[in-house]
């Protein structure tokens, strides 16, 4: 189960020759995210088990998921945009449904990235799984 964002970006992942061109389309998507404001980066939005820094602000509203996020790398950044298309939007069990591993697999990531950053992004995913549950 993925969201239509997701699909679509499966579909531009597809298109990318190289992992070069997917690692700077990840880098891309970074940087059209809106910043975290600085009121956000603390403690308890900050995610353990990420090489750098990385902060997720939960939004739940009428049953939906969505979040914002912030990471002081660009990679993380992209990589934190690569997870808001696969879960924003979703209902709370939808989101505890989502195979992270199978759908983050599609594009690739799972081959390329260090064992650093596929820690991090296993603790950002963790992390929205609990927000989930504990909203539902």
């Amino acid at each position: 189960m993925a969201t239509d964002t997701f699909e679509e970006l499966a579909e531009t992942f597809a298109f990318l020759d190289d992992w070069e061109e997917r690692y700077r389309h990840v880098i891309e998507l970074g940087k059209a995210m809106p910043p975290l404001e600085e009121a956000f980066k603390v403690p308890a939005l900050k995610v353990q088990g990420c090489a750098s820094q990385v902060w997720l602000r939960p939004l739940v509203a009428e049953g939906r998921f969505d979040f914002q996020g912030e990471s002081d790398a660009m990679i993380v950044r992209g990589l934190i945009a690569v997870l808001h298309a696969l879960y924003s939007g979703l209902t709370l069990p939808q989101v505890l449904a989502v195979d992270a591993v199978a759908e983050l697999g599609r594009l690739g990531l799972n081959d390329h990235l260090s064992a650093q950053r596929s820690n991090g992004v296993r603790a950002m995913v963790q992390r929205i799984r609990e927000t989930a549950a504990s909203a539902g």
